[in-house]
Order: C-alpha cells, then structure tokens, then sequence
C-alpha cells in the first residue's frame, strides 16, 4: 500500500508526467536535424511571432527541453513520429510564451511565492499533483505521499531538483493562464434581451414544405462561361479561396518488400532454427541470441493472455513441447516453446464499488455504511452492479465498472484480500467489506489461480534481404540520375515501364505520400529545393526508395486563378444556373407547379422546423432558406428562390406556432453566459495568435 519509496526512486518519472498535463493545459488543452542547405544560406528563421524571427538554435533548444520532459516521463527517447508532437508541444509553448506574458505584465497578474507554496503543499493543491499522487487501491489523493516526495527532494540529486524547480514553474505559469481566463470568462454577460432572442429561436416552430432543386438539373454545357466572369468572382470572393503552402508532385516507387528468394530464405532459417529450439537446453539464452523481439522469454501469470497464434493453433500447450512455426499478422513467422508451466502466487479478479470514509467521525461513517448496504441490498435484487459502480464509486475503477484487474493477495490491503480471497465461488460478496478506506461492495469475477507458464519465442520478421534492397536501390539512383528534369522524368519511367504516381495539394506539413508512410524527406524537399520541374535525389522510406519531380508549388496566400481554377468555376456555374432555375419558376405560383418545370426537384413537408436549426432534414444545410421561411407574414405565402451551396430551395409556410412568453429568462442567460465561458479559453489563444501575426516555416526543417 506504501507507494513512497517508488516515488522516490521515480521521482523523475513523477515530474515528467505532470509536466506533461500542464503543458497540454498552457497550450490550450484542446528535432534537431536541420536542412543543411538552408543553414549554410543563412536561413535559419523558423518562424515569427508578435514581430519577432524564431531561430531555428533557439526554437531547437526547447524542442530539447521538451524532449527532456518526454524522457522523464516515459522513461525512453521519444520515437520519430512522438518527436512530431514533441516539436508542436515546444512550438505552442514559445506562442504562449512571447503572447500571455505581455497580457499578464500589463495586467499585472503574478503568483506570490505564499500562493506557490499553497499550490504544493497547502489546501489548495494543484489538480496535477493530486492525479499523480493517488493511491491505486482507493484511487483517493494520499497527502502523506506529496510529503514523503517533497522531502526525498532534499538528498535528491541536482538533476531532480532541477526539475522540480522547472515544475514548480509551470504550475506558476498554469496558475496564471487561468487567472487570465477567468477573468476574461467571467465577464462574458447576455442581457435579458439576448435571452428572449435565444428562447424564441428555440421554441419557434413553423410547419412548412420546401423544394429542393439541385444545380444538375440544368447541364454544364449549358452554362457560358467566360473568363473575366471568374477573374472578377475571385476578386470578390478573396476569402473564400486563401491557399496554405501546397504542392502538386510526381514520383516513382521502387519498392523493397521481401522477394520470393528473401521469404524462402527466412522460412529455410525459421525451421533450422525451431529444430535447434526443440533441443535446447538454455531456452532463454537461445531466444535472446536468435529472435528478433524485445522480450523472447515471457513468464505468463494468472490473467495474462497467452499469444493469439499460438493459442489458435494449440489447444493445451505442454511443457517442453515446441509448436510452430506460424505466421503472424505482422509478416512474421514466430516459433513458440512451453519452458515451464508451474505453481506460483495465485492471482484472482474481482471488481468493487468503494463508498469512501477518509477523514470522516463515527457518525459520517455509520451514514456512508447505511449507504453501501442500501446499494448492495438493490445489487442482490437487480444485479446491476457495472451500473452501481459507474453511479456510486468513489475512486478510478467506477469508469471501468468498478474492474480492478487480476491481483495477488499482497496487492491490497488485509481486510480487502481477505474477503476478496475466501469467496468460494464467483459473484456478490454477501456482505460490505471495511478498510481503512471505506465501504466495498466486492464482486468476485475469477477465482484464485496460481497456474504459470514460461514461453520462450522464437521470431523472424519476413524482411527484403540486402540483396533485394541493393537492387532496387540501384534502379532508383540510376533512374535520378538519368532524369535530370520533369520531362526526362516522365520519358525515363515510360520507356522502362515504371508507374508515375501523383500527390496532389500535398500540404507543408504532410507526412504521407498517399499511402506511403513517413514520407517527410521528401516533402521537406518539395518545399526547400524543390521547383517546378526539378527532379529529387533518391529517399528511402519505409519499404520503398522514391525519386519524386514537382509538377507545381502554391505559396501561402492569396489565390491566383490558376491555383484554384476548378472551385471557381463550380461557383460562377452555380450562380448561373440559379439564375436559370429562378428565370423557369418565374410566374409559378405553388411548389407544385414549380416541380413539375424539374424532374428532379423534391418537395420535402417538415412539421416541425424551429427557427434556431441551419440545417434542413432530408435536404442538407441551409440557413438561408430557412431564414427565408421565418420570414413570411402568412401561412401559404412562398419565399423566393433561394441560392444555398446545395442547390435551389423554395419554401412555403403552412403555419407558424410562435415561442409563448415566460416569465423568467434567467435559465437561457445561464445557459448562454455557461457556453460563452467555455469557449473563452479556446477563442482567447485564437485571437491572440492572430493578433501576433505568427507565421510557421518549421516545414522548412522538419
């Protein structure tokens, strides 16, 4: 139950996790490997933010103290894909950074040392804290274990104190993040008026009928379009077409997935090798010298699932014996050999429902022991105990209806295991069990057992021998260096048979080719020393080289014609074909009438259309048309035909039900006031970014 000295002994990893929630909070809560070109042109500016070049030195540095808090959380260097996040994490930290702390000094918000330390050790510890520092069994914060970690500090290590201190100032900086929120939030007010507005929208109800007129009705090759027409569109429409920095590429992937020879070669390798496994005398030195897992001897306790493709092909493994090899579904072929299957420690599962009584005197617990009995007594009757323990539980496991997983008789404290472990069969205990932590209603779902058992596994991944790599990796080189331009690309790969493949609108940021994985080499290098026309050095992804040519580049900003041609035209014909849909109805006077100039329009009856809805059912989004409707005087009267983004709608009031009058608004400006404050964190980093102009070229690096 003491989990002090693991804390101690952990006390980096403790820090690390913490660091991690505050950092996920102060962004909003929801590396090192430059471009050696651009560093030796002296464009080293990774960004900007109120004003200010981000160098790509300073900008490394805390990717590194990032990177850092990574390790000590997880205890591992982060992996490529983990060090993406780890970039986006220091990234958002220099924008809150250079941004919230010229709002705070000018609203001269601070954290006193006295509130520091309350933060830490006082009442009012901090949430981050309080998550780390819970007592598995209970799930309850242990305060004795904050003490016993804040005391270990001082024969720490410089390292850890270090951190600590680097800790302590992200709570500081958490605590004045929410200080600056909430003063903002709690400003946000909406008068009686606003929730007289929000009371009608919700409860104003028409019953109406609609046509729906889709633009296909009338032909493309109907519609005359001419050039100016789109020039003059897009300069109107500017907002609607901004670009990001994109990219349309070509490229050719020669693969280097293992060939016919490559999987005989593993497979000849896999059965020597289980032969040799069969007889061996020192199954763990075996393993360790000839598989290619992390961890080839497992001991299997009580619980544990053995592996998938062996229990699939094995119905009771016996000691000694050796059974594959299988392939796997991770092209693997693995060989699987019982070392021991013997007694140990019996291990049981059980789930409970913990009704706490920390801190409480004789009369609070006799009322919460009446309470647990009252639960329990309604269990025995209904057997609903998941949904008890999602109700009435008091600790982590009530999310997971009250599951504590396989555990051992030491695991938990006295009282619990040995109820838990004197059941004789599976089910309620009759019984509510007292700890030092409370009332437990306990359910038990698997017996005590004690059955062990040692694999050692034996796998090969089926992977491209050198061989084959070589092979294609010479295709690939030969094929750039004979392709100096876009034109000598596309020949080459015609006259040697070679598919090009497309990547459209590829974005800056982009990881992917299509389907090909981690691809971020080459799309560092469309956007730094790509230009149209010019043809890549060969890349190595993860199963295959590639030698990629850029068709085109788009910068971020305004959008030419060129770039964004085809959207234009779609709206220029639409608004067209509006114009001819109206010019058909013209003179119409039911919907009827109007249906039956188009095959292919629908009249949609919706009894129950409210005036705060955008969307019509069966129809799509339409705030306009809707709109439209709440704006007639009478019932039968038609609106205009009305130009959405789907299509043409025309609708017809068949009666208006008005929202009644009531004498308290208070609820509706409750209600708006509560959403207002929750969207004011998220909109406060929104708008502050967009008044520091902050602009990202880390593409250009990373």
């Amino acid at each position: 139950m003491a989990l002090i000295k693991q804390i101690r002994q952990r006390t980096g990893l403790m820090i690390g996790v913490i660091a991690g929630g505050l950092i996920l909070f102060l962004l909003g809560g929801d590396l090192l490997s430059p471009n050696s070109s651009l560093l030796s042109s002296n464009k080293n500016i990774v960004g900007e933010i109120a004003g200010e070049d981000i160098t790509l030195e300073e900008y490394s540095l805390k990717v590194e103290e990032f990177k850092g808090m990574f390790q000590q959380r997880t205890g591992r260097i982060p992996s490529e894909p983990e060090m993406v996040s780890v970039r986006e994490q220091a990234w958002q930290a220099m924008i809150v950074e250079r941004v919230f702390d010229e709002e705070y000094q000018k609203l001269g918000l601070t954290v006193s040392s006295a509130e520091l330390v309350d933060m830490v050790q006082g009442k009012n510890i901090v949430p981050e804290l309080r998550a780390q520092l819970v007592n598995p069994q209970t799930g309850q914060f242990d305060k004795n274990q904050l003490i016993a970690f804040l005391q270990s500090l001082e024969t720490a290590d410089p390292a850890q104190q270090a951190g600590w201190a680097q800790q302590e100032q992200l709570f500081a900086q958490a605590r004045l993040r929410i200080k600056y929120d909430n003063l903002l939030a709690t400003s946000e007010y909406f008068t009686t008026a606003e929730a007289k507005l929000e009371h009608k929208a919700a409860n104003t109800i028409a019953d109406a009928s609609i046509l729906y007129i889709p633009y296909y009705v009338i032909p493309d090759g109907d519609v005359k379009i001419e050039e100016k027409e789109l020039t003059a569109y897009l300069s109107k429409n500017q907002d609607k077409f901004r670009v990001g920095n994109t990219a349309n590429i070509e490229y050719v992937s020669f693969s280097i997935l293992p060939s016919g020879q490559d999987s005989l070669e593993v497979i000849s390798r896999m059965n020597e090798l289980s032969e040799e496994l069969k007889t061996s005398e020192n199954d763990s030195a075996f393993v360790s010298r000839n598989s290619e897992i992390q961890n080839p001897f497992i001991t299997f306790r009580p619980g544990d699932m053995l592996p998938t493709s062996l229990t699939t092909n094995v119905a009771e493994p016996v000691k000694g014996q050796a059974y594959g090899p299988y392939v796997t579904a991770n092209s693997t072929y693995v060989t699987y050999k019982v070392t021991d299957q013997y007694e140990g420690t019996p291990r049981m599962r059980a789930s409970h429902i913990l009704f706490g009584t920390e801190g409480m005197d004789d009369a609070g617990k006799a009322a919460v022991k009446s309470q647990a009995e009252g639960v329990l007594a309604d269990i025995k009757a209904n057997g609903n105990f998941a949904q008890a323990a999602s109700q009435y539980g008091q600790d982590g496991t009530a999310q997971n209806g009250g599951d504590l997983g396989w555990f051992a008789k030491a695991d938990f404290v006295e009282p619990f295991a040995n109820a838990a472990y004197a059941a004789k069969s599976k089910g309620l205990l009759p019984n509510v069990v007292e700890t030092e932590y409370g009332y437990h209603i306990i359910e038990v779902t698997e017996l005590p057992n004690s059955s062990y058992t040692k694999l050692a596994v034996l796998e090969l991944e089926l992977g491209a021998s050198d061989a084959t790599r070589n092979e294609a990796f010479r295709n690939a080189d030969s094929f750039a260096a004979e392709s100096g331009n876009r034109n000598e690309f596309t020949a080459n790969a015609t006259d040697k048979g070679y598919r090009i493949l497309q990547a459209n609108n590829i974005d800056a940021t982009s990881r992917n080719l299509n389907n090909l994985q981690n691809a971020r080499e080459v799309i560092i290098w469309v956007f730094g020393e790509g230009a149209p026309g010019k043809v890549s050095k060969v890349f190595e992804l993860d199963n295959s080289y590639v030698v990629a040519s850029v068709v085109s580049k788009k910068e971020e900003g305004k959008a030419k014609l060129e770039d964004v041609r085809e959207q234009v035209e779609q709206q220029v014909r639409n608004e067209k074909k509006a114009a001819m849909i109206a010019e058909k109805l013209a003179g119409k006077t039911t919907l009827e009438e109007m249906k039956a100039v188009f095959a292919d329009g629908a009249i949609n009856d919706i009894p129950d259309l409210r005036l705060s809805a955008s969307v019509i059912p069966g129809v799509g989004f339409a705030p306009k048309a809707i709109g439209s409707i709440f704006g007639l005087k009478a019932s039968g009267q038609l609106t205009k035909p009305v130009q959405e983004d789907i299509g043409i709608l025309v609708g017809r009031l068949n009666n208006l039900t008005p929202s009644t009058e009531i004498g308290d608004y208070t609820s509706y400006q409750a209600q708006m006031s509560q959403s207002g404050s929750q969207r004011m964190t998220y909109q406060i980093m929104m708008a502050l970014q967009d008044l520091a102009d902050v602009k990202d070229y880390r593409y250009k690096f990373y």
